[in-house]
């Protein structure tokens, strides 16, 4: 079982994190749309305003959607307000921050909306606070994707909180784990894994970084481990192996493999580029980790390994070119699928061997790209940051399908469900619906 937070049918058939219920990018039984013609026209169900900013993708449980944002508000913090830049650790030489602290109290949103109307069933604000640091251009104060088990809700702003709700907007919990400090200032993204009643967060930072497993029922934690590791903005990879469950992670100086029941590390392995933010995924009894960011590197790592792999240990494959930066990839059957850097060059590798099928080959139409692609109904979806998504035919050769345009830009990730693929956008979230 790889990363399903439920099991069964009901799985299934939602979206319970951020990557699927197999924690892969591919909607099994899915079959959303191929076209639909800009904000309002073919295939597009409804389409609802949204408050406040954020990347965090939505998830979908029953006739639920739950989104995380972040809204700045017109109240400005007076000078006891402001935290205090001094209570935070100096940054690392050459990587003095490059953001700005803000003055302005922000509102943290956890939002449900009804899947077949785009009605607003409830909205909580879990914190009215001034943050700590800024963060990069492109990015926003709510980039953690929620996680449900369809009992409870799961939601982390990182530093300004930790919450679990009822699926009706009841708030069960939350826990304060402190504050992150990030390269440069550049924010964060710590989107809680579900895994048998546990929530994992990858509270990776310049100093003091940590893996934390937390009870999901009363938000207790059950062990923190202590990880040598500067900032990711990476999502664990839970996945159960020989009896026992792994915590993947992927990391600059080493992507490790953590134990479920103590956090202890049963194997690393070293080579990845800085700034780590693809997740792993699993294939057949290994772990296919990369990272594209100044440079490429790519690792097939056996589930059975034990100890410091180092560069050069026992490994299925690894590759160094055609890496993504910020996108993770998607599982297709026997195949891997991503793109360069934040490019539209894409690259097929088969998950077994990484051989190359598709060498560093332009999708059409496409430009920079932050979403993640995903897999639905023999088709697969890539996204840019202009709101354009390009449908491919899964193969050896790049076929499009379908080039449509929404007129709004997204960073999520896509979610494709049933007949729909919901789209948070920056303006607002579409569900488009195959029609009869």
């Amino acid at each position: 079982m790889v990363g399903l937070v439920s099991t069964g049918l009901a799985a299934e058939a939602n979206w319970t994190q951020w990557r699927g219920p197999h924690a892969n990018g591919t909607a099994p039984g899915a079959e959303p749309p191929t076209s639909w013609d800009g904000p309002s026209g073919k295939n597009i169900r409804w389409r609802t305003e949204l408050v406040g900013k954020g990347s965090a993708t939505p998830i979908v449980w029953g006739e639920q959607i739950f989104i995380a944002s972040a809204e700045q508000t017109e109240r400005k913090a007076k000078p006891e307000e402001i935290p205090n830049p001094l209570d935070r650790p100096p940054p690392r030489p050459g990587y003095e921050r490059q953001t700005t602290e803000p003055t302005d109290f922000y509102r943290f949103l956890v939002s449900s909306y009804q899947r077949g109307t785009g009605k607003l069933l409830w909205r909580k604000v879990v914190a009215e606070l001034v943050p700590h640091e800024g963060h990069h251009a492109t990015h926003s104060y709510a980039a953690g994707s929620p996680t449900t088990d369809g009992e409870r809700l799961y939601v982390s702003f990182g530093s300004f909180g930790v919450y679990c709700f009822a699926l009706d907007g009841k708030l069960l919990w939350e826990r304060q784990l402190g504050r992150l400090n990030t390269r440069r200032g550049y924010g964060e993204a710590v989107t809680p894994v579900l895994h048998h009643g546990r929530l994992l967060l990858n509270w990776d930072q310049e100093v003091d970084s940590a893996l934390y497993c937390i009870d999901a029922k009363t938000g207790e934690t059950k062990w923190k481990a202590v990880r040598d590791e500067i900032t990711t903005w990476t999502t664990p990879l839970v996945t159960e192996f020989n009896g026992g469950a792994q915590v993947i992670l992927n990391g600059t100086r080493r992507i490790r493999s953590h134990d479920y029941e103590t956090g202890r590390v049963i194997w690393s392995c070293s080579g990845m580029t800085e700034n780590a933010i693809p997740s792993a995924i699993r294939y057949q009894d290994a772990a296919i980790i990369l990272s594209g960011y100044r440079g490429n590197s790519g690792v097939s790592v056996p589930l059975s390994s034990q100890g410091d792999l180092g560069l050069d240990g026992p490994v299925n494959w690894r590759t160094k070119t055609g890496n993504p930066y910020v996108p993770s990839p998607v599982l297709v059957g026997d195949h891997l699928y991503f793109t360069k850097h934040m490019e539209n060059v894409l690259t097929v590798r088969d998950a077994a061997t990484g051989a190359a099928i598709i060498d560093g080959e332009r999708i059409p139409g496409l430009s920079q790209i932050y979403s993640s692609p995903v897999h639905a109904g023999g088709r697969i979806y890539f996204t840019d940051r202009k709101g354009t998504t390009v449908v491919l035919r899964p193969g050896a050769k790049i076929e499009v399908l379908a080039t449509n345009v929404l007129g709004d830009g997204v960073d999520a990730s896509l979610v494709p469900v049933g007949r729909q693929l919901l789209v948070r956008a920056q303006k607002a979230l579409y569900c488009i619906e195959t029609r009869e």
